[in-house]
């Protein structure tokens, strides 16, 4: 199972200064080399070194590998821009946003995250220090800094590449780490189920609801700042919403780790596995009026799923993904499903055997029903390969 952790550096003034002026260097070559790729269609690692790797090395004075990286970084950007495009994340072909995403070449910002190999990054763990190639020359006992565990992680699995980047001022390294998968447990008693949604963001088939009407009044207050601070337009303006945004998804993210890191806990301890429902395509399966479109597509619902798939991945705990089509339309005891079971967003009553239940819990136990039935048919853990530790 891949890891990545994060660990925050702790340069000298001008140790940073050489930091920066290599990320600008490197992100100016991979930008430049990307408006050569788009020119002569050279999207390949192989092909764009030869018309790029020459001119990086003399007009960047980029080290050998600091270039490769550079052309590699472009070509990977152009390999998801394709998969993008072909997957319909800037509409249909011919449309306005389309073409302009496939029109111009790829642009790289001034800070973008840089890939160092072990070439050009060496880790000191006992001194918790690290040294780094920059194009002012080799950077040695550069202090870094991070939580005990996600340290004892780092200095006992770490393998690959690791990422440099700048973020509101402040760097760090993001290093992967590959941890041998532990066997997940073959025989659940049973599995628990999440349902997500709205009004609450997670429900569990144990009658745990996450979320309530304190965070929503929060998500509805973040909505009205944002739209406020767009309409107003300037400079101010803009870096605040810059300021809130990221706050904003900082929150979020602290909300889905407890969540995920309560449902395996609780799954753990009672030797369940974990039902979800599969999001793929959820913007284009749900019909919403306008407003509930937006409180639904402003939640980072993947990121919760992945948060619970890779902490269940760790607790050897088995996930298992649904269709969630009906979930919350079918009687939980009798399975009868009819529009007319749920007569309010948090009631249910069904139509055939009376059965009475608040219809997010109502939900999550038919996602733990069909999420039974899909261990049963022989369905393995689809846990992500890559995930995040923050």
């Amino acid at each position: 199972m891949k890891l990545v952790v994060r660990v925050k550096l702790l340069p000298a003034p001008g140790q940073a200064a050489a930091l920066e002026a290599t990320l600008h260097a490197c992100n100016e070559a991979a930008t430049w080399a990307a408006s050569v790729a788009f020119e002569t269609d050279a999207r390949r690692p192989l092909e764009l070194r030869k018309h790029t790797y020459a001119e990086i090395r003399v007009r960047w004075q980029l080290g050998a590998q600091a270039a490769q990286h550079a052309i590699k970084k472009t070509c990977d950007a152009y390999t998801t821009l394709k998969a993008n495009l072909r997957n319909g994340r800037y509409g249909r072909a011919g449309s306005r946003r389309h073409t302009r995403a496939s029109g111009k070449p790829v642009v790289f910002r001034p800070q973008s995250a840089q890939p160092y190999d072990d070439r050009m990054l060496s880790w000191q763990h006992q001194a918790r220090t690290v040294s780094i190639w920059t194009s002012a020359g080799r950077l040695k006992n550069v202090a870094f800094t991070g939580q005990d565990g996600q340290l004892e992680v780092l200095a006992a699995h770490r393998k690959g590449e690791s990422d440099l980047v700048c973020q509101g001022g402040k760097w760090f390294l993001i290093a992967t780490c590959e941890i041998a998968e532990a066997a997940l447990n073959a025989h659940p008693a049973r599995f628990l189920g999440v349902d997500l949604g709205i009004v609450n963001i997670a429900a569990t088939s144990d009658g745990e609801r996450h979320c309530g009407r304190r965070i929503n009044r929060k998500r509805e207050s973040d909505r009205k700042l944002r739209s406020k601070l767009q309409k107003k337009n300037t400079k101010s303006a803009k870096r605040r919403a810059k300021k809130y945004a990221g706050k904003e998804a900082r929150r979020n993210k602290d909300i889905n780790h407890k969540i995920s890191k309560r449902s395996v806990a609780e799954a753990e301890r009672t030797g369940r596995g974990i039902a979800l429902e599969t999001l793929t395509g959820i913007r284009e399966r749900a019909r919403l009026r306008k407003p509930q479109r937006t409180t639904l597509h402003s939640w980072p619902f993947a990121q919760l799923g992945s948060f619970i798939a890779y902490k269940a991945k760790r607790a050897e705990v088995p996930v298992v993904y649904v269709d969630p089509a009906y979930t919350s339309q079918e009687c939980s005891k009798c399975h009868h499903i009819e529009r007319a079971n749920r007569p309010a967003q948090a009631y249910f009553a069904c139509r055939v055997c009376g059965f009475v239940e608040h219809a997010d819990h109502n939900a999550s136990h038919n996602i733990a029903h069909r999420g039974w039935m899909v261990w049963v048919c022989g369905a393995q853990s689809t846990a992500p390969e890559l995930t995040l530790i923050v």
